[in-house]
């Protein structure tokens, strides 16, 4: 009745119900249909004779009816397709189909079926179904067979999808234990797949690239899974993708790119070390056939990953290769310009590089110093617009070295040409100069003064003296920005008050250029206090030879004139006074000196300020300011506080009078 049938869907149906009513009724072993004249091979050569008709039956579905109505066929044949594919996973659940049968006699019929019928779909969907229903160590051992198949498969069939099955199924397989390895060794799977794809490319030669970079994706994850300890099959895969490529130019295809970003960074999943990925020879031949946004997101991969995995970068020729792999973050590549990126985009792959630079770090100096060099090179490459972000590690990276040597004056074997904190230093100012084309003069501003403080720690002298006058140059010809000028003026203060290995002469010019930067800012509220914190630098604690009481009174009176003519000013051109918070900013210097047992402060001097305040306070014109109030009450709460103290510290502040506020 089923040879009678010749109507293909008909067929189909009645071969598959044959199917289902004799699956169950097989002489498999163990099955009571087994006996003397029924065996496994009748039950096998039963279902092959079945599947090899289902097949012939579906493929002719096509030629049924007009050409018009062909694509209508061709979606009604994929709905039928498990109906063929039913067979296969009936000859799979036959016990008796061990791994001598399987080679013998069921996979050579079934892909002579698959090879012979022709059909597109048909021979994508059966190969598919023997990856997928087949037990994987039998593939393993009939790895010949099954790839020999492929190459003579219809140039339209989408091997490479089959192909990258039957490899995460062997890679699945390699990874369920150790034991099979072994077995993957014996039987050459990296040899045969590899040829197995290269033979493939070769009979389809319009293949598109992303084919052709899925395939050897697949060969690698599978290649990393199986031999992970062999890093020249890893190298070898890359560079046949490298020659298969060859000639093809940039890659534009979307799904190619991203194949190839899954290619690369397959290696850096595996091994989560760049150090590995550095090793392939091949792996930054791939990386030139992306174009520059893909390379940057490899780029942006790559240091994602040393990140993550807080990989050490130890030597100079590791750093060389690395900014190899990701050039496109830190230079512009083949003419591009930044102009047309987006600026937060541009700012966080930098803030990347930046990160990066961090992670470079060898503890033998003279390598070190190597590093840095090469660092210099790379990004003094990248153009002024990079320099802000990446110069300010490469100098902390250098400082980092300098505090390291820090009392190391030179070699004690006399040689010129060793690491010490004088040669880190000179190379510093050159990279800090870099940023004066650009201009950002605030931030060279306060990388100088950062050099200045390490060449401080370092007993050098004049280093810190040229890095405090470049920095005041900066200051003087760069920064005429009133705030920026406030902020700059704290800065040197500040680090100029840290700063001890200054002789006389030398921290007196320093420090009389810094008074006068402070009482040259636009506002005279901003003047007032940058002149009341340089009252610091002639008072520093636990250096007696730093310490000049007359000058911190000095500074505090004029702190007072200053803040008296800005009351003045607030008069005339508003009608009040305004706020007495820089009284009371000053009163707080004046306790703080006292405390600190400057002689030139006395009772007298603090208890005429509060009585000013408390005036002023209590003027008509004085406008009123909560915030001041509140500092001032918690003022007098810490001259109570320590009166309450009792000792030295209590009698100090017990002749200091004052009376509260009147509402």
């Amino acid at each position: 009745m089923c040879r009678g049938i010749q109507h293909p869907v008909r067929g189909l149906f009645l071969r598959s119900y044959l199917s289902q009513v004799s699956r169950d009724k097989l002489p498999d072993i163990g099955s009571e249909y087994e006996g003397d004249a029924d065996t496994v091979t009748d039950a096998v050569e039963f279902v092959l004779q079945n599947f090899t008709e289902m097949n012939k039956l579906w493929v002719r579905m096509q030629h049924q009816g007009p050409a018009r109505e062909k694509e209508k066929r061709e979606k009604e044949r994929s709905e039928l397709r498990d109906l063929v594919g039913k067979n296969l996973h009936v000859l799979s659940q036959i016990e008796g189909v061990d791994l001598d049968m399987y080679k013998d006699a069921v996979l050579p019929r079934v892909l002579e079926q698959v090879v012979n019928c022709k059909d597109e779909l048909a021979q994508f969907y059966l190969m598919d179904c023997i990856i997928q229903v087949f037990p994987d160590e039998y593939h393993l051992q009939t790895l010949d067979v099954l790839l020999g198949a492929c190459p003579q498969l219809q140039p339209s069939v989408d091997i490479k999808t089959v192909l990258s099955q039957l490899m995460e199924r062997l890679s699945h397989y390699a990874a369920s234990s150790a034991e099979v390895l072994p077995e993957f060794l014996q039987v050459e799977a990296f040899a045969k797949l590899s040829n197995a794809i290269g033979r493939v490319i070769e009979a389809q030669p319009d293949m598109p690239t992303v084919g052709v970079v899925t395939l050897y994706s697949s060969l690698l994850t599978f290649t990393l899974h199986v031999h992970p300890d062999r890093l020249d099959y890893a190298d070898q895969v890359l560079g046949a993708c490298v020659k298969k490529l060859t000639g093809k130019g940039k890659i534009e295809d979307s799904k190619a790119t991203k194949q190839v970003v899954a290619l690369l960074s397959a290696p850096l999943e595996k091994y989560n070390d760049i150090m590995t990925a550095l090793k392939l020879s091949n792996y930054p031949r791939v990386l030139e056939y992306l174009d520059v946004p893909t390379n940057k997101v490899m780029a942006t991969v790559i240091i994602q990953s040393i990140m993550k995995n807080g990989t050490r970068i130890s030597t100079s020729d590791k750093v060389e290769a690395l900014f190899e792999l990701i050039k496109g973050l830190i230079k512009d590549c083949d003419g591009t310009s930044n102009d047309k990126l987006d600026e937060d985009d541009f700012k966080e792959e930098q803030n990347s590089v930046a990160r990066l630079i961090q992670m470079f770090y060898n503890d033998d100096p003279e390598e070190m110093l190597k590093i840095i060099e090469t660092v210099r090179k790379h990004i003094l490459a990248g153009g002024p617009k990079r320099l802000p972000f990446t110069v300010p590690p490469l100098v902390f990276c250098s400082l980092k070295l300098v505090r390291q040597l820090q009392g190391q004056e030179e070699n004690p074997f006399g040689d010129d040409a060793s690491t010490t904190p004088k040669k880190i230093f000179q190379l510093l100012n050159q990279i800090i100069e870099t940023l004066s084309g650009i201009p950002v003069p605030e931030l060279a501003l306060q990388l100088y003064l950062q050099c200045a403080e390490a060449a401080n720690d370092c007993e050098l002298e004049p280093v810190a003296y040229e890095f405090f006058t470049q920095a005041y140059i900066l200051y003087e010809e760069e920064i005429s920005d009133s705030r920026a000028q406030i902020t700059a003026i704290h800065l040197i203060i500040g680090t100029l008050q840290r700063m001890h290995i200054f002789g006389v002469e030398n921290r007196d010019t320093l420090t009389h250029k810094a008074t006068g930067y402070s009482a040259k800012l636009l506002k005279k509220p901003d003047q007032c206090r940058a002149v009341y914190a340089c009252s610091h630098l002639f008072w520093v604690e636990d250096h007696d030879n730093m310490k000049d009481g007359e000058r911190v009174l000095l500074c505090l009176k004029r702190a007072l004139r200053i803040a008296n003519a800005a009351q003045q000013m607030a008069n005339a051109a508003r009608g009040g006074t305004g706020s007495v918070m820089l009284f009371i900013e000053i009163l707080n210097k004046y306790l703080y000196f006292f405390e600190k047992g400057n002689p030139q402060i006395t009772v007298a001097s603090i208890q005429s300020l509060i009585e000013l305040i408390m005036n002023e306070m209590q003027s008509d014109s004085t406008t009123s300011d909560p915030a001041a109030e509140a500092f001032l009450a918690s003022t007098m709460r810490y001259i109570q506080f320590q009166k309450q103290k009792g000792g030295a510290v209590g009698e100090k502040y017990e002749p200091i009078k004052y009376e509260p506020v009147k509402a």
